[in-house]
């Protein structure tokens, strides 16, 4: 299933070019408002060393694996970042409206626990960071110092993060750019496509990052890799990696596989596939309300397609979010 590599249309078809088309309370009063919610040493020692052992005996996808219990989202105009309980699908808290002339675009889960929000406002993107309590309710959202990206924050753009890096897309007309910020360093790469397309379904595996290539009036999108640690430039050094099978436009790398979402008579698929292309096992099905437009990986996969769905948990309701992750 591999694809050819892209180009900017002069030689390519269009099957495999790339480029581009991807009443609130203020926190400050929420957060107010939570804070009035509100043997031997030879024994321990040997009972600490069984735990560790008992822990590292487990296979890896099981040692502390938990659901996550809290679903954060955008309302679809922006106007509102809210917190909703991954299990009841309940509010919780208030909404949190955006820094003054900004709209909320994207929000991704970061490892540490907390939240990376992205608005739009004056031709640039800004980061925020969000931490939760542990009931959920928001506790401060806070502008992440330097980290900024010029460019048109569209409805197609899209967000991913790792440690400290954050990748985010944005457009020019038709133009799309992947710019990744380091936070740590205040390194800021970009890389841009002349190929009209859509860059969507970002993800990273260690210093890849992954991206779905949907080029303009093709059904025909592709998974393609980038090493962020290499030269930035053109979207063309980015790898094919496989095309998607029919009726999947999203995809996401995991450590050691790719996985792909479809929607056929209101039932979602999620196929593994190996890092070539090659079909394994369907990881789990589910009846939705609407057509898959997002995967996330999070801290665990969600699927959005009408409402939210993640295995093993019920749905909680998406028709209203713009972007959701948790």
């Amino acid at each position: 299933m591999q694809s050819e590599p892209m180009d900017d249309g002069r030689r390519e078809d269009q099957g495999t070019r790339l480029g581009s088309w991807k009443s609130l309370i203020p926190l400050t009063a929420a957060a107010t408002a939570a804070l009035f919610i509100g043997g031997g040493v030879d024994v321990v020692h040997r009972h600490q060393r069984a735990a560790k052992e008992e822990h590292e005996a487990k296979p890896a996808a099981k040692a502390e694996h938990t659901d996550p219990r809290f679903i954060v989202g955008i309302t679809r105009p922006g106007t509102a970042l809210l917190v909703r309980d991954a299990h009841t699908g309940a509010d919780v808290g208030v909404p949190i409206a955006p820094p003054q002339g900004r709209r909320f675009h994207r929000v991704a889960a970061a490892k540490d626990g907390s939240y990376i929000v992205a608005s739009y406002g004056g031709g640039k993107v800004t980061f925020q960071r969000l931490h939760l309590g542990d009931d959920g309710r928001p506790q401060d959202l806070k502008d992440i110092p330097k980290a900024t990206v010029p460019g048109a924050s569209t409805a197609w753009s899209d967000i991913a993060v790792t440690r400290d890096r954050i990748a985010y897309v944005t457009y020019k007309g038709k133009n799309g750019r992947v710019d990744v910020l380091t936070l740590g360093t205040g390194a800021h790469k970009a890389w841009a496509t002349k190929a009209p397309g859509r860059v969507g379904s970002l993800s990273w595996s260690g210093a890849t990052l992954a991206f779905v290539w949907t080029p303009a009036g093709s059904s025909k999108p592709q998974l393609r890799t980038l090493d962020t640690n290499g030269a930035a430039g053109d979207l063309k050094l980015s790898k094919a990696v496989m095309t998607l099978p029919k009726g999947s436009a999203n995809a996401v790398l995991t450590k050691d596989a790719v996985v792909a979402g479809t929607v056929t008579n209101s039932e979602l698929t999620l196929q593994g596939f190996t890092l070539t292309g090659k079909p394994t096992k369907v990881l789990w099905r589910q009846k939705v309300t609407g057509p898959l437009t997002d995967l996330d990986t999070g801290r665990s996969l969600l699927a959005t397609a009408g409402d939210l769905y993640a295995q093993g948990v019920p749905a909680v309701p998406g028709k209203d979010l713009a972007d959701a992750t948790w």
